[in-house]
C-alpha cells in the first residue's frame, strides 16, 4: 500500500498505482489542514464574504454574485458544464493516475474541499472504478478543466466508468460494486476537484516512465550495432567526458563502457579505421543530453505531483482566501515538449545505426539489407523504411505545444499553456521511439549472425539471446511484421532491463 501525505509522491510510486494498482491510503496526520480549510469557506460563507468560485460564477462570470441557496447547484453545474471532452478516452492508468494526484493535491489542505468528497475518489480508486475521460479539450489553465470534470462526475453518481473492464454508466457501476455516491457537492467543491493540472501530470509522467525505460534500451541497442559494426570503443574513454562535464555525456560513456565490457567484437582507434560515423561516435553526447533532459523533467514532474494546484486557495491560521494561478501548466507544458524532444532524438540516432547496418555501401561488411541470398530478398530494406517513417512522424510531434496560446472564457484566460497537448504528443513520441529502438534491435540481431555472435559482451548476448527465444534469423523474406512485434513487447514489458544498468544512470533513484 502507498500512503499518501501530498508531499511524498515519486514517480516510482505513482506508477505501482496507475498501473500496477497498488492500494492507497491517506495519511491520518495530514487530514486536520483539510477539515480546517473546509471551516474557513463555511465561515466566509457566513459573514456574506464574496470569494471567486465560492459565491460567484467562473472565468468571465466571476462577477456574478450566487445565492447562498444556489452553491451546491452552482457545483454541480460546474461539472456538468465542464464535462465536454472530445476524441479518444484516456487509458486506464491515465485516469487512475489523475485520481491519485487530485487525490495528493486536495488532501494537503488548501482547497476547502471536504474530506468525505476526498475520501470518496480514493473509494473509487482503490476499487478500480475508473471513469471515462476523454483526451482532447484541455487548454491546460485553468488546468485541466475537462478531463478533470469527467473524472468528478462519477462522485455525483454521473458520467460513465470502467469497472472490470466494461464500459457503462456509474449508477450501474456503483450498484454493481455497492458504492454510495455523494449527495451532493458542497460550496467550492467542483472547482476544487477541476482546477489542476492533474491529466498532463499523469500522461506526461507515463511517458517519462516509460522514456527512462527505453534510454536503456537504447544504449543496448546501441551497444548492438556497435558490436555489429566493430565500433571504436575508445570513444567512450572517461578522459574524453571529463573535458565536457555534462552530466549526460559522462554516465552515458560510463553506461556503454559497461554494456560492451569483454566484447571482442569493438576494435580501437587505427586498428581497421581512424574513426566512426557520428551514430556511434557520438552516442555518448547524444544520448547523454536526453538522458539530461529526462532527469530535468523528473525533477519538474515530481515537482508538480506534490502542489497544490488550485483556485482559489485557502490559507489556515489567518483565514485568508487567495486567488491566483497555480493551476497554470506552463512549467509541465514547456518540460514535456522537452521531454519529446529529448526522446525522438533516441530514435533519430538509432535509425541512423539501424540504416548502417544494412547499407552495404557504408558498412562494407554485410550483404545488401542482410539478405542472404541478396535480389531474390529484400531482406531488412523495409524495417529501415519504417523506422525512417516513424523518425519523420516524430519530427512533427516534436513541434513545441507550449508556444501557442488561444485567449478564452471571454479573453479573462487570455494566456493557456496547452500542456495537456504537450503531454499527449510527448506520449505518442516515446511510443514511436520504443518501437525504433526495437527495430534497432531486431535488425542488429541478424547482423550478428552473419558475424561476431560469438564475440559479443555478456550484456549483449543476454539481449541477444533473447531476441533469439521468439525471432528466428531470416533466411527467406517472411512477414517481419510479428517479429518486430515480438522484440518491441520485450521492451514494453521491460524483459531485457536490467537494474544495475538503471542504477548507474538514474543515480540518486
Amino acid at each position: 500500500m502507498i500512503v499518501i501525505n501530498g508531499q511524498n509522491l515519486t514517480l516510482d510510486d505513482f506508477i505501482k498505482v496507475a498501473r500496477d494498482k497498488v492500494a492507497v491510503a491517506i495519511d491520518e496526520k495530514g487530514t486536520g489542514n483539510v477539515l480546517e480549510s473546509r471551516r474557513i469557506v463555511e465561515d466566509h460563507i457566513k459573514k456574506k464574504h464574496v470569494l471567486y468560485g465560492i459565491n460567484t460564477g467562473f472565468g468571465k462570470l466571476s462577477d456574478v454574485r450566487i445565492k447562498d441557496d444556489e452553491l451546491s447547484d452552482l457545483q454541480r453545474n460546474l461539472l456538468h458544464s465542464h464535462a465536454c471532452g472530445t476524441g479518444e478516452v484516456f487509458s486506464g492508468d491515465v485516469v487512475r493516475g489523475m485520481m491519485l494526484l487530485r487525490i495528493n493535491a486536495l488532501i494537503k489542505g488548501y482547497s476547502g474541499i471536504r474530506l468525505v468528497t476526498i475520501e470518496k475518489l480514493l473509494e473509487l480508486l482503490n476499487k478500480d472504478i475508473v471513469p471515462v475521460v476523454y483526451e482532447q479539450g484541455s487548454l491546460g489553465a485553468s488546468g485541466d478543466l475537462v478531463p478533470l470534470a469527467h473524472m468528478a462526475l462519477p462522485l455525483i453518481n454521473e458520467g460513465e466508468v470502467f469497472y472490470r473492464g466494461v464500459r457503462m454508466p456509474t449508477a450501474e457501476a456503483f450498484q454493481e460494486a455497492g458504492i454510495k455516491p455523494l449527495d451532493n457537492l458542497e460550496a467550492k467543491e467542483g472547482l476544487a476537484l477541476i482546477n489542476g493540472t492533474q491529466a498532463m501530470v499523469s500522461v506526461g509522467a507515463l511517458a517519462l516512465h516509460d522514456s527512462m525505460k527505453t534510454f536503456i534500451h537504447a544504449a543496448l541497442s546501441g551497444a548492438m550495432s556497435f558490436e555489429a559494426l566493430n565500433g571504436i570503443i575508445d570513444v567512450f574513454d572517461p578522459r574524453i567526458h571529463e573535458l565536457r562535464p555534462h552530466k549526460g555525456q559522462g554516465l552515458t560513456a560510463s553506461l556503454m563502457r559497461e554494456i560492451l565490457k569483454g566484447s571482442k567484437n569493438v576494435s580501437h582507434q587505427g586498428d581497421d579505421h581512424v574513426q566512426d560515423a557520428y551514430s556511434l561516435r557520438c552516442l555518448p553526447q547524444v544520448h547523454g543530453a536526453s538522458l539530461d533532459a529526462f532527469n530535468y523533467v523528473l525533477e519538474t514532474i515530481e515537482t508538480e505531483m506534490n502542489s497544490v494546484t488550485d483556485n482559489p486557495l485557502i490559507f489556515c491560521g489567518k483565514d485568508d482566501v487567495l486567488s491566483a494561478g497555480n493551476f497554470h501548466g506552463q512549467p509541465l507544458a514547456i518540460a514535456l515538449d522537452f521531454l519529446a524532444i529529448a526522446a525522438s532524438e533516441l530514435a533519430s540516432i538509432s535509425e541512423r545505426r539501424l540504416e548502417r547496418i544494412v547499407n552495404a555501401d557504408i558498412n562494407g561488411k554485410y550483404p545488401a539489407f542482410l539478405a542472404k541470398s541478396v535480389g531474390r530478398n529484400s531482406g531488412f530494406m523495409i524495417v529501415q523504411y519504417v523506422a525512417a517513417s516513424l523518425v519523420s512522424e516524430n519530427k512533427g510531434l516534436c513541434h513545441p505545444a507550449s508556444v501557442d496560446s488561444i485567449p478564452s472564457s471571454g479573453n479573462k484566460e487570455d494566456h493557456v499553456s496547452m500542456g495537456t497537448i504537450a503531454a499527449r504528443k510527448a506520449h505518442r513520441v516515446v511510443k514511436h521511439t520504443r518501437k525504433v529502438v526495437a527495430l534497432e534491435m531486431f535488425t542488429a540481431a541478424q547482423a550478428l549472425d552473419f558475424s561476431g555472435r560469438n564475440n559479443l559482451s555478456p550484456i549483449v548476448a543476454r539481449v541477444y539471446e533473447k531476441i533469439r527465444e521468439g525471432v528466428p534469423f531470416i533466411e527467406e523474406d517472411t512477414m517481419m511484421q510479428p517479429y518486430m512485434d515480438y522484440v518491441e513487447k520485450l521492451l514494453v514489458e521491460n524483459r531485457i532491463g536490467d537494474k544495475k544498468l538503471e542504477a548507474m544512470v538514474w543515480t540518486d533513484r
